[in-house]
């Protein structure tokens, strides 16, 4: 973020040292640990409520996308009105779960597939 490479750490500390001396550098250090670690987390706060608001535009601008979809799709092929009788060939599918359920054939249980096998004649007696 700063791009502070070892050379320029070394020459703030160095200064920071000769300005605030070292008796009171550990306080200082401490006040700037807790500065850091406060800006950092409103940072990340702001972050993530700039991520929301991206998602949730990113969700409205696919919903709108969805809307104008299905009217298209809607438009071009209109559904029958309740009275009239759909084409023969037009396949109806259950409303509910109890009904396609109902409308299911239990399966039949496989027959086992032997094949013949060869009998070999008894020997005599």
């Amino acid at each position: 973020m700063f791009d502070v490479g070892a050379s320029e750490m070394l020459m703030i500390v160095i200064v920071a040292v000769v300005v605030i001396g070292p008796k009171d550098m550990p306080t200082a250090m401490r006040t700037a640990g807790r500065w850091i670690g406060k800006m950092r987390r409103i940072s990340g706060h702001f972050r993530a409520g700039i991520d929301t608001m991206v998602r949730e535009a990113e969700l409205e601008e696919m919903e709108r996308k969805w809307r104008e979809q299905n009217e298209a799709i809607m438009k071009a092929h209109p559904t029958l009105p309740s009275g009239e009788d759909m084409a023969p060939s037009a396949t109806v599918y259950p409303t509910s779960a109890e009904a396609a359920l109902a409308s299911l054939e239990a399966p039949k249980p496989a027959e086992p597939r032997h094949e013949a096998e060869p009998q070999l004649p008894l020997p005599p007696p």
